[in-house]
């Protein structure tokens, strides 16, 4: 898991690592917390071992939360090769399962 903490750090990741999920999330937010175990349980529960896990604060990045278009928390986002994929708002852990098979299967 990646605590990405800059737009330049982000910026790395996307440009090296093919495969990218990124929870877009707040510290004051209540669904956040609650889909965050799910969240990190599927980056050790299955076999994703080319997907990248990544989380934003919102507030402490602030310029890529802006510039990803985040309008509420959580917002999942998956990129492949440095587009972004797919989005999700909101902690539904069933939605977010189907989102990384999508993305593992990419």
């Amino acid at each position: 898991m990646i605590n990405v903490t800059s737009a330049e750090q982000f910026d790395s990741l996307l440009q090296t690592e093919p495969k990218v999920i990124v929870d877009f999330k707040a510290v004051w937010c209540g669904p956040c917390k609650l889909i965050r175990p799910r969240f990190e349980g599927f980056s050790t529960e299955w076999d994703y071992s080319t997907i990248r896990f990544a989380v934003i604060d919102v507030d402490e990045v602030p310029d890529v939360s802006e510039k990803a278009g985040i309008r509420a928390m959580p917002t999942f986002q998956t990129y492949f090769n440095g587009e972004k994929k797919g989005e999700l708002l909101g902690a539904d852990p069933n939605k977010l399962r189907r989102m990384l098979d999508e993305l593992a299967a990419a």
